[in-house]
């Protein structure tokens, strides 16, 4: 079913959402996006008259109630943002009585669904690898299905708008589905726009592709950079990965990152690279500082030759120029993770001059996809969230959605 196409009058609606939001210290919101992202929806159905349960994650309790990872924290954020009251269920799988009792246009916001294990299917307190936690996965699976039939009880609908949580197989996202017809189960507004934009991107590419992956390690990935590889024209390898492929090439590279039981990994990618005839776009020079510090002392050296006791923090001008290159003539470009350590203000210049280009390339009519927290977060730094087609909410999602794999979140739908 198309949300678009069904009508909410009088149905309670139970929506996931992915509500993961970013505190500070005191429990205050620090990036709003994921909330403003999914209002849509959520006001979809208010306005026509339905009844609103919304269910979310959010942090990592490890199947344990930790106030740390409460949802009540966000109860009155949501409320502003919807513009209504929002009541709050403090146990996710005992709200029966509270959903029951809601009327055409109340919200109920649950408690988080990852302070019970049966929400990820992952036993708790057991040794991954031991016969004891294949065991106890087993039995959790059981009840992972009577968790996901309690939340279902609670509404006539199911909305699956979550698209940062659609690769996992979780409860809420991927279980859930078996007990709601076909007629009742549906993506909301932003995973259809989350979709349509990875199709935007590899099915209907527009060449030149540019695709600009940072982040600090080569191994988290490797399965889109080789997947990519078949189907960009350009692409560009950022961030930490610079100094595992500058070692592989028997590079100094001081004190940076680097892994090296991947080197020739790297120097497998860059042989592909050759044979699909894509341009590889690697760093030639960088930013190194002496610590790992907003206030080190700098210098701009080759990133095959830094001194000992440096470390590579950012692109070099070079780099910069060659980013700009490969990025300004592109008509199609994905950016998944930064240039440099952008969360010191010292070293954003490659990440900068990278969210530059695409918005130099975007006005001049490319279709760029903005993906993955430290990008999103790069783009929101920067103020430039308008001037690039689409920013993505999922990070681990979307690239596995371009990676080529099947989202669980989005197939539950379809079965």
């Amino acid at each position: 079913m198309k949300i678009n196409d069904f009508n909410f009058a009088g149905k309670k609606a139970i929506v996931r959402v992915d509500f993961n939001v970013p505190l500070d210290e005191n429990g205050k919101i620090t990036d709003d996006t994921r909330i403003r992202g999914a209002l849509p929806t959520l006001k979809k159905i208010l306005d026509e008259g339905g009844a609103l349960i919304i269910m979310s994650h959010m942090g990592k309790p490890k199947g344990k109630v930790n106030p740390k990872f409460s949802l009540g924290q966000i109860v009155d954020a949501v409320s502003a943002a919807l513009g209504v009251p929002v009541q709050f269920a403090p146990d996710c799988a005992k709200a029966k009585a509270q959903a029951d009792a809601l009327k055409p246009g109340e919200v109920l916001l649950l408690e988080n669904l990852r302070f019970y294990p049966e929400e990820e299917g992952k036993p708790v307190g057991v040794e991954k690898g031991t016969p004891e936690y294949d065991e106890a996965k087993k039995a959790l699976k059981a009840s992972q299905k009577e968790f996901a039939k309690t939340l279902a009880s609670y509404a006539d609908c199911y909305v699956m708008d979550a698209f940062g949580t659609a690769h996992r197989k979780h409860a809420s996202t991927a279980v859930i589905d078996e007990f709601f017809t076909k007629e009742n189960r549906m993506l909301g507004l932003l995973m259809e726009k989350e979709v349509a934009a990875v199709d935007a991107v590899l099915g209907n590419i527009k060449r030149p592709f540019t695709a600009i992956m940072g982040g600090s390690k080569v191994s988290t990935k490797i399965g889109i950079i080789e997947n990519l590889l078949g189907k960009v024209d350009n692409l560009i390898l950022c961030g930490g990965m610079t100094y595992t492929f500058a070692k592989a090439q028997g590079g100094e590279i001081g004190n940076s990152i680097v892994e090296l039981d991947k080197l020739d990994v790297a120097l497998d990618v860059m042989k592909k690279a050759k044979e699909n005839g894509v341009n590889l776009v690697l760093g030639t020079d960088c930013v190194a500082a002496d610590k790992f510090a907003n206030d080190a002392n700098t210098q701009v050296c080759p990133a095959n030759a830094i001194p000992e006791g440096w470390e590579g923090l950012d692109a070099g001008p070079e780099t910069r120029k060659a980013f700009a290159a490969a990025i300004e003539s592109a008509k199609t470009i994905l950016w998944n993770g930064p240039a440099g350590v952008f969360e010191f203000d010292n070293f954003i210049g490659g990440s900068k001059a990278i969210a530059d280009s695409i918005a130099k390339a975007t006005a001049n009519g490319a279709f760029s996809l903005i993906g993955g927290g430290d990008s999103v977060a790069c783009i929101n730094k920067f103020g430039m969230a308008d001037q690039v087609s689409y920013i993505s909410t999922g990070g681990g999602a979307l690239l596995e959605a371009i990676e080529g794999k099947t989202l669980p979140g989005v197939a539950a739908i379809d079965a």
